[in-house]
């Protein structure tokens, strides 16, 4: 993990990052991805989504969040009025875990920090979790999504001075398959809204 870390530290910029982490070879996915997943959508936005990891669409395409529930998030972020174009979005993992599986605690060490300097170089005001495995790591908590979301936490790094405003939602896989969790996913999108208009 120190590997990781001292790579992430040195990148300068999102282009120096993501050959870091091309780079890496300290989590075993790399080798089974067929593309790494870097990251989408503006770099200077003031929004930034960081979800789990990459599916089947996304490692095809070496983009995030671009299969059937990338284009649900897509509409999600589209109902308060943001897009690509307003909005950057990353994963916790740059690449694919075989069949879709879970990503296992050492996959989420090796790699998180990579994320956490991907968050520093975009540096939001507002930093959105996409489901509970983003929101477990990012948050250093061992609390599930259900508890999680709808509220605000400020996420800190070690090297940025201002913590930033950060809030958990349910991830669209999750609600492809429970949509009955609809209607509190709108209210966290509302809460969002509001935060970002302020």
């Amino acid at each position: 993990m120190s590997d990781s870390r001292s790579l992430a530290a040195r990148a300068g910029n999102l282009e120096e990052l993501k050959a870091a982490i091309a780079a890496f070879e300290g989590c075993s996915l790399k080798a089974t991805a067929t593309n790494l997943v870097f990251g989408d959508g503006n770099p200077s936005a003031r929004i930034m989504f960081v979800g789990e990891a990459p599916g089947a669409d996304e490692d095809r395409l070496g983009k995030p969040f671009v299969g059937v529930s990338g284009q649900l998030l897509d509409r999600m972020i589209g109902c308060i009025g943001l897009d690509r174009g307003s909005a950057y979005i990353t994963n916790i993992l740059p690449w694919r875990p075989p069949g879709n599986r879970q990503p296992t605690a050492s996959e989420i060490a090796a790699c998180l920090p990579f994320v956490e300097r991907h968050i520093e170089l975009v540096n939001p005001t507002i930093l959105v979790l996409v489901g509970g495995t983003s929101a477990k790591a990012l948050l250093a908590t061992s609390e599930g999504i259900m508890k999680l979301r709808g509220r605000w936490f400020m996420y800190r790094s070690s090297s940025r001075a201002q913590p930033i405003e950060t809030m958990a939602i349910f991830h669209p896989a999750f609600l492809l398959r429970s949509p009955a969790q609809k209607r509190e996913a709108w209210r966290d999108l509302i809460a969002i809204k509001s935060k970002y208009h302020k």
